[in-house]
C-alpha cells in the first residue's frame, strides 16, 4: 500500500520529469517548488487555516466534552452518537452539505469558508480525546476545590485543565493533521475561489503530471507521518505513566 508512495517521493529526486527512468539525483524540483509563488500562497492558506481551525476546535470541542461528561448518562449517550456521525459520515457528504448551508445563506465561498468548515469538521476529534481524560479524573475533585474555596473558573483552571491537558494536545495535534492534509472538503467549500496545498496539487494533475507534484507530496506526506509520531508517543507515554490494574501506590 506504501509502495506507491515510496516511488512518489524517491522520484522527486529524479534529475527527468519522466516517472519511468531515473537519470540522476537532483534538488532541482524541490527548489522550483520553493520558488512557485502560487504554491507559497497554498501553503500559507493550509498552514493558517489549519493552525486557526486547529485551536478553534480545540477550544470548542474541550467546552463541549467538559459539558457532555456532566449529562445524565442517557442524555450523554445521545450527544455522543450524534458526534460521532460527522466522524463515520462520507467526506463527500459533509462538503456537500456545508456548501449547500452556504448557497442557503448566501455566504460567498473562499478562505472563510474552508475555515469554517474544517473547524465543524474537526471538533468531534477533539471532543473524542478529551472525554477519555475527564471520564479518569475523579468525579469529586471539581466539587472539592469548590469546597475548599476556590471559585469556579479557578477551579477549572487550575485543576481540571491540567488534569485533562495531554487529551487536548493530543486534540489539537489530530485536528491540526486532519485539516492539513483534507481535500473533499475543502474543494467544496471553497470551489477553487481559494486552495490550500491538497486542491492545488489536484488542480495541478489535472493539466498534466509535474514533477513538483512529487515533491510537494513528498513533503505533505513527511510532515502528516510526523504529527501521527508525535501523537502516538504522546500516548506510549500517557500508557507508560498510568498505573497497572491491581497496583497500590
Amino acid at each position: 500500500m506504501y509502495l506507491p508512495i515510496g516511488a512518489l517521493i524517491v522520484f522527486s529526486f529524479n534529475e527527468s520529469k519522466s516517472m519511468a527512468k531515473w537519470t540522476g539525483f537532483s534538488l532541482h524540483w524541490y527548489e522550483q517548488l520553493l520558488q512557485d509563488p502560487s504554491i507559497a500562497e497554498a501553503v500559507w492558506v493550509t498552514v493558517s487555516i489549519a493552525m486557526i481551525a486547529s485551536l478553534a476546535a480545540t477550544f470548542i470541542g474541550t467546552l463541549a466534552a467538559v459539558g457532555m461528561d456532566n449529562f445524565r448518562k442517557k442524555s450523554k449517550n445521545i450527544m455522543v452518537n450524534f458526534t460521532y456521525i460527522p466522524m463515520v459520515n462520507a467526506e463527500i457528504v459533509t462538503g456537500i452539505s456545508l456548501l449547500l448551508l452556504f448557497i442557503f445563506f448566501n455566504i460567498p465561498r473562499g478562505y472563510w469558508t474552508m475555515l469554517l468548515a474544517h473547524i465543524t469538521f474537526d471538533i468531534p476529534f477533539v471532543i473524542f480525546s478529551v472525554l477519555p481524560k475527564l471520564r479518569q479524573m475523579d468525579p469529586g475533585t471539581y466539587e472539592a476545590a469548590l469546597d475548599m474555596g476556590a471559585r469556579p473558573a479557578y477551579a477549572v483552571r487550575k485543576v481540571i485543565l491540567p488534569q485533562i491537558a495531554p487529551g487536548i494536545v493530543t486534540g489539537f495535534l489530530l485536528a491540526f493533521t486532519m485539516s492539513f492534509d483534507d481535500f473533499m472538503i475543502s474543494f467544496f467549500t471553497s470551489q477553487g475561489a481559494t486552495q490550500n496545498l491538497s486542491t492545488y496539487i489536484y488542480s495541478m494533475a489535472r493539466v498534466g503530471i509535474n514533477p513538483m507534484i512529487n515533491a510537494l507530496s513528498a513533503i505533505m506526506f513527511i510532515v502528516v507521518i510526523m504529527l501521527l509520531l508525535v501523537i502516538n508517543l504522546r500516548s506510549v507515554k500517557r500508557t507508560k505513566k498510568m498505573p497497572r490494574a491491581g497496583s497500590f501506590r
